[in-house]
């Protein structure tokens, strides 16, 4: 994925990236084990207000499931694939057990241990595997703030059990 900074408010507006490599590797090896193997149910619920979206005739055709333990295809490494916009349940769990499992891992994924924060100066660009990270803008602005996005189309995820 990238993105180029095009126009850019006075103060603010800044990217965080999250390392779901590290965010993966610093969890213990029980809990590890528990989520290899698991899935969630990924929608876009949350995330279509965000984008403007007001209707719902799309949120029903905007589930798909992942698995919680992503396996790259290239290197094999296992990254954390939840996300708490994204991210709804995990399937093979009883809701309450899905719920405490996924707060305690949309917590664990803020930690600066696995982010970095970038201060855009217009014509930045970061390109990044959207595989094993996840990114964010800080809503600490009023200005406008306009970023130039590319996509490349991705594979399915595959977790470490299948």
């Amino acid at each position: 994925m990238a993105l180029r900074a095009i126009e850019l408010p006075p103060s603010g507006g800044d990217t965080c990236w999250g390392n779901m490599y590290a965010a993966y590797d610093a969890l213990s090896a029980p809990l590890r084990k528990m989520l290899d193997g698991l899935h969630a149910e990924h929608t876009a619920f949350k995330v279509l207000p965000l984008m403007g979206y007001t209707g719902d005739g799309l949120k029903n055709d905007l589930r798909t499931i992942h698995p919680v333990i992503r396996v790259h295809p290239e290197t094999g490494r296992k990254a954390l694939f939840v996300n708490e916009l994204w991210t709804e349940r995990i399937v093979d769990l009883e809701p309450a057990e899905s719920a405490h499992v996924l707060a305690l891992l949309f917590e664990h994924v803020k930690s600066p241990l696995f982010t970095v924060r970038w201060r855009w100066r217009v014509n930045d660009l970061a390109l990044w595997d959207n595989r094993a990270f996840q990114h964010y803008a800080v809503r600490d602005y009023e200005a406008r703030r306009v970023l130039q996005k590319s996509l490349v189309a991705g594979d399915r995820p595959y977790g470490p059990k299948a």
